[in-house]
């Protein structure tokens, strides 16, 4: 089938394109530049040609987001556009990648993602929104930022189920595949663990000597992490685990 992916350049998007092509599937990238190979251009923060972009399009896997921007224009207000450029007579499926405790968790950019989500289910389209948890390689990145030399601050309590982002684009070849659910699926990784967990083992492998120090976070956000909002209640889980990732 023609599939087209919206964030197709992105870290998830980039292990997709070759799952789906084996599977046997025509596929675009969509980005703003519309470059590499099978990229179209179209702009979700404007709508700058997303009707051609879309058109003939029977599967759309919807991964693109901007944490670090405007949420609310891209993820929002984005995927309102994309349903309305959508080719209604033509598509099949649309698969939503949201994050596991957008409807719990009191964060700006998971509100965001949740409104996106309100958007789907309202538009009348066969979707399945998929909500999965962080990447192993995100809980990387966050670790080495909250690094302060031979400390590692981490919130007391938090807990998680990080994925490998391969077996998550994997899930989704699968999810594409098959009918629309009409609403959330989730997916994660193996293991439950504590932020305390998560950093003395990534410690372990890549920063030896570092002290972990486990800190109390008041507030409704660290509330809505220890009480395991981020931690999947159904679903499918992936294999690797995160001790796995950081021995490479």
């Amino acid at each position: 089938m023609d599939v087209l992916i919206t964030g197709g350049t992105g870290q998830l998007g980039r292990r997709l394109v070759p799952l789906l092509q084996d599977a046997g599937h025509t596929v675009r990238q969509m980005s703003r530049r519309g470059t590499g190979p099978g990229g179209v251009r179209g702009d979700l923060a404007t709508g700058f040609d997303l009707r051609p972009a879309l058109a003939g399009a029977e599967l759309v896997v919807h991964a693109a987001s901007d944490p670090r921007g405007d949420p609310w224009q891209v993820d929002v207000a984005g995927t309102r556009r994309l349903v309305e450029a959508v080719d209604r007579d033509r598509l099949r499926h649309l698969v939503y990648v949201s994050i596991v405790g957008v409807d719990r968790i009191p964060f700006g950019y998971y509100r965001a993602k949740f409104a996106a989500e309100q958007v789907l289910l309202a538009s009348g389209l066969p979707v399945t929104l998929v909500r999965v948890t962080q990447f192993h390689h995100f809980v990387d990145q966050l670790l080495e930022t909250a690094r302060r030399g031979p400390v590692l601050p981490v919130p007391m309590g938090w807990r998680g189920a990080p994925v490998d982002v391969d077996e998550v684009a994997a899930h989704l070849v699968d999810v594409v595949a098959g009918p629309p659910s009409g609403g959330v699926v989730e997916f994660g990784g193996p293991q439950e663990l504590t932020a305390a967990e998560l950093a003395r083992t990534w410690s372990a492998a890549r920063a030896p000597g570092v002290h972990v120090v486990a800190t109390p976070v008041p507030g409704k956000l660290s509330t809505a992490f220890r009480d395991g909002a981020a931690v999947p209640s159904s679903g499918a889980r992936g294999r690797r685990t995160y001790a796995e990732h950081v021995r490479g």
